[in-house]
């Protein structure tokens, strides 16, 4: 990763920033700050870096999970960047109720992906699940997911997991703004699990774990597969395989945080990159920016693929979706490989919700 060249300028206010983090954790450390139970049971994903950990994928794993075993779970999200305010029912488990726009991209698309789930966005998390036990009292979920909450310590949680991505520098990362830490490495302590996902070089790997074993705490490998390539441009999907094997050449655009693994996926499938236009993680898009996209797609003969969240952010206005779809559309799913400490995650959570002994660990 290159360094920062305004670096040194941002130093006063990286120590600013990481001063008030420590405080701030030093008053929960001394129980000044109390974490608030909740009557359900609350696991906890997050990271310490600000974003591009592939936590979502994560958050998808663990509810599909809960799912799999008979346990309804509930997921609370920020929503970033959301369109509504306060306490919002994104889903009732049953039905879809709010736009992306209104939920933000990442919380529509683990709604859509996972109907079953109860989904809640706010603001104060602790509004939504008191929101979720008052609303849900016949048909209540056995487990809350809160999503991306590492930092939020108001809530008391039965289970804290951490991710770390390990194609980032570990030992040498730095707090923000200078760097992508929210809160110093030392603070992982405060995990029950760390998992260190997108790893790709062994070696590196290997690197990372001496340094989480320091912390005592379980440590599970991930990385990121490649899940299915679909179509959303309504005249090509009867061909859509058809269509990339004639012309694989493709236009990739993306708003997330680690750009370069999106290509890295496309390249794996066998999908050449002929041009690409990258965005800000979360930034929203307007027409005006996919015309552009649009046309230089039209201008090179390319298709257009972009990534999963990307899409469901654009699902939520459906003028935007039909500027592109007049060239062939795919959007790419992410899933998450556990190939080293899964029986200890699914052992884990199945603690949670008390339900370990009647659940096999395959």
């Amino acid at each position: 990763m290159r360094s920062n060249p305004f670096s040194i300028l941002l130093r006063p206010f990286t120590l600013i920033y990481s001063s008030v983090v420590q405080l701030r954790n030093m008053l929960f450390h001394l129980r000044l700050f109390r974490a608030w139970k909740s009557p359900i049971p609350v696991v906890s994903i997050g990271n310490l870096s600000a974003g591009g950990t592939g936590k979502t994928p994560l958050v998808d794993w663990v509810v599909k999970y809960y799912l799999s075993i008979g346990c309804k779970p509930a997921i609370v999200s920020r929503g970033y960047l959301r369109e509504s305010k306060g306490v919002q029912l994104v889903s009732d488990g049953q039905k879809i109720l709010l736009s992306s726009r209104e939920s933000g991209d990442e919380t529509a698309m683990l709604a859509w992906n996972n109907p079953d789930a109860i989904v809640v966005v706010a603001n104060k998390r602790k509004k939504a699940v008191m929101e979720i036990a008052r609303r849900f009292t016949q048909r209540g979920p056995s487990v809350i997911i809160l999503d991306d909450a590492f930092q939020h310590r108001q809530i008391d949680r039965a289970l804290n997991i951490a991710i770390i991505n390990a194609a980032e520098p570990f030992a040498k990362a730095k707090m923000l703004p200078e760097g992508r830490l929210r809160e110093p490495l030392k603070n992982l302590s405060r995990a029950d699990l760390i998992l260190l996902n997108k790893i790709t070089d062994r070696e590196q790997a290997n690197v990372i774990i001496k340094e989480l074993e320091k912390t005592g705490r379980p440590i599970v490998q991930a990385r990121l597969k490649n899940g299915e390539l679909v179509c959303f441009s309504g005249e090509f999907q009867t061909a859509d395989e058809a269509v990339l094997q004639k012309n694989p050449n493709v236009l990739a655009f993306a708003g997330i945080a680690s750009p370069e693994s999106f290509l890295d996926s496309l390249s794996k499938e066998g999908i050449n990159v002929a041009a690409h236009r990258f965005f800000k993680d979360h930034e929203p898009y307007s027409a005006k920016k996919l015309h552009a996209v649009r046309r230089e797609a039209e201008k090179n003969g390319l298709s257009i693929v972009t990534t999963e969240k990307d899409y469901f952010r654009m699902l939520g206005q459906p003028e935007l979706i039909r500027i592109i779809t007049t060239r062939p559309c795919y959007y790419l799913k992410i899933e998450p490989d556990i190939f080293e400490g899964e029986a200890t995650l699914k052992s884990m959570l199945q603690a949670v919700v008390g339900k370990q002994e009647q659940f096999p660990l395959s």
